[in-house]
């Protein structure tokens, strides 16, 4: 798949197969055996255990057969009991239980080591991999359908790639041994027995078939509604302040109900399958005893051979009878292997080129030249139209301009998030395209509106940026840029927990650790893109603070809608319509008759002439 379906929306799963470039249903038995490759001692050592457990399930009926036959002797008119004989066979039925249990708890013990590395290694590789894919895969995938792939369906595999191979070769060797068996005591009774063989072959094929479609449904439903509950979880706020509750509920439950009725349809049309396969296994039985009442008339088997036959039987047709739960778990296994490998299949969109190198030291000259991009290819209309921008080493730029039109896509595109259609950009004169992705983004640092704070405390969220640092060196950054005050204020100070995703502090509080964050990264080009918006205008004076101390000495991109945050910049760029429509200083800009800049600053100064005669009362009731 190499094009986008005309200009009509794709479904979730033709997204995935359309940035995957490729489609989803192909064979996954391939695909999945070198899954298998990190645990293959231990598999091979249960499949091994299973040739025991084989041997000891024949054991039985040889032994009955032996009791049966030389345990009581027909000497006419009496029947003559030999203990030994049964007493030595009945020992041996014992031992033979008792390995069972032990060889079967061994069995499933070293199953469950090998689940473990398998499932764990996949894990691993999904998980590698998704760090690995480019931002416009996120943006267009459903982070529920993404966890889906990494936990669910790979759990799912379990039961076909650790159970499946030794379950699969001790029903194939009971079948055989079984069959071998029954004609070494009468080859009528296996031939009776055959006879049923093509018509269950027949009846698996359509089977498999059937059971492979259902599952491939039943596992896309399953990622719908898993992506619904990631997003609701995320959006809960949003839920509940637009009273939309009952309505995002009663989408969950159409989306389970289209689960159930994929799970529950999946069954109508396969649950025919285990009814009869124990039909042919009923007439086998009948078969069989027709034929061995016959042999026992003719003395051509005796008493024993026919009842170790009836073993036989089961034997033969019971390990077809379970092709039922290995090809459900085939059909169920391989639906979801479909979707893991079409996420591991996908490639990363920006990649380094094959004769990338690190930027060397920066002096921090960035320059946007001749531009054109745009996020969907079917747009006619770019985001970014032609646009030239130079921004000198140290200097300090501010954008400005009216939302949708580009100013947040600058930044996308300098960090090579996305890569620009046509023109170029360029750090010291060289094109971003041709270095390294972990260099260019070691040299550009970014503090976003929304920054993501991690699990844990504050200091740890600071040392992603110096891992090595210590505990004295991130409080004196933190101090170096004004943001201990507020920090060292908190219940715990440095050591508080910020909670998921930094929920436990305020907006203000999450910005400025970022900021200190960034400031010990110390990236010579600093991209500062809305970092003031959302909070209060008292909170903002902090941060402003902060951020003269964090630009001073570098190269700084400040995109803002608060333009207090700006008014100092060396100089000021109004984008509109994805070019540069106006540029200069505060001053020059604002002296332009009719221009943009004057026309938003007098928007901005009515605003916040507002907000600061509601914080003047405010502070008066309080």
């Amino acid at each position: 798949m190499t094009s986008m379906r005309g200009k009509t929306a794709l479904s979730d799963i033709e997204l995935e197969e359309h940035l995957a470039q490729q489609a989803l249903n192909r064979s996954m038995l391939v695909r999945m055996m070198p899954l298998l490759g990190p645990a293959w001692r231990l598999i091979a050592a249960v499949s091994g255990i299973e040739l025991l457990l084989v041997a000891t399930v024949f054991l039985r009926p040889i032994l009955i057969g032996i009791v049966i036959d030389r345990g009581f002797i027909h000497d006419a008119p009496h029947w003559t009991m030999l203990p030994s004989v049964i007493t030595g066979c009945c020992a041996a039925l014992a031992a033979s239980w008792a390995a069972r249990f032990a060889l079967g708890g061994l069995s499933q013990y070293l199953a469950g080591k090998a689940a473990i590395r398998v499932l764990n290694g996949l894990r691993v590789r999904v998980f590698a991999h998704v760090q690995s894919l480019s931002i416009a895969y996120f943006d267009r995938t459903k982070a529920g359908r993404i966890i889906s792939r990494a936990d669910r369906d790979v759990d799912t595999l379990e039961p076909l790639l650790i159970q499946g191979p030794p379950e699969l070769l001790s029903a194939l060797l009971r079948c055989v041994v079984a069959g071998v068996l029954l004609w070494r005591i009468a080859p009528s009774l296996l031939a009776s027995l055959i006879a049923t063989v093509p018509i269950l072959f027949a009846a698996t094929a359509i089977f498999k078939r059937i059971s492979h479609r259902n599952w491939t449904r039943v596992a896309e439903c399953r990622s719908r509604f898993t992506a619904h509950l990631v997003e609701t979880v995320a959006g809960v706020r949003m839920l509940q302040q637009t009273v939309r509750e009952s309505d995002n509920l009663t989408l969950y439950r159409g989306l389970l109900r289209e689960f159930n009725q994929a799970l529950i349809g999946g069954s109508i049309r396969s649950n025919w399958f285990a009814p009869f396969t124990s039909v042919l296994t009923t007439t086998g039985m009948a078969l069989l005893l027709v034929i061995g009442a016959r042999g026992l008339t003719l003395h051509e088997i005796t008493i024993g051979q026919l009842a170790q036959s009836l073993f036989y039987v089961f034997l033969f047709l019971g390990p077809l009878q379970e092709l039922t739960d290995l090809f459900e778990r085939y059909a169920n296994g391989s639906a979801c292997a479909q979707r893991i490998f079409l996420m591991l299949d996908t490639p990363a969109q920006i990649v380094d080129a094959d004769d990338a190198f690190d930027l060397p030291a920066l002096r921090g000259e960035v320059r946007f030249r001749d531009v054109h991009f745009s996020y969907d290819d079917r747009n006619r209309r770019p985001v970014i139209n032609g646009l030239d921008l130079h921004i000198a080493a140290g200097e300090v730029l501010a954008i400005v301009g009216p939302t949708g039109h580009g100013k947040s896509t600058l930044v996308q595109l300098l960090t090579r998030f996305y890569d620009v259609a046509n023109g170029a950009v360029e750090i010291d004169g060289v094109d971003i395209r041709s270095v390294t992705q972990r260099s260019l983004r070691q040299h550009v640092g970014v503090v976003l509106q929304d920054n993501v704070l991690f699990g844990g405390t504050i200091l740890d969220n600071l040392r992603l940026a110096q891992p090595e640092a210590s505990d004295a060196e991130l409080i004196g950054a933190a101090r170096a840029l004004g943001a201990d005050e507020i920090l060292e204020s908190l219940p715990h100070g440095y050591d508080t927990e910020v909670g998921p995703l930094g929920a436990d502090l305020s907006h203000g509080q999450r910005q400025l650790v970022c900021l200190v964050r960034a400031y010990l990264a110390n990236p010579r080009v600093l991209v500062l893109d809305e970092a003031t918006s959302a909070v209060d205008v008292h909170t903002e004076r902090r941060i402003q603070r902060a951020l003269r101390t964090l630009c001073r000495g570098r190269t700084a991109i400040i995109i803002a809608h608060r333009l207090a945050t700006i008014r100092d910049a060396s100089r000021i760029a109004v984008i509109r319509q994805g070019q540069v429509a106006e540029i200069g200083s505060h001053h020059e800009l604002l002296l332009r008759p009719g221009g943009l800049y004057a026309a938003l600053y007098q928007a901005y100064e009515e605003s916040a002439l507002a907000d600061e005669n509601f914080s003047v009362v405010a502070e008066a009731w309080s």
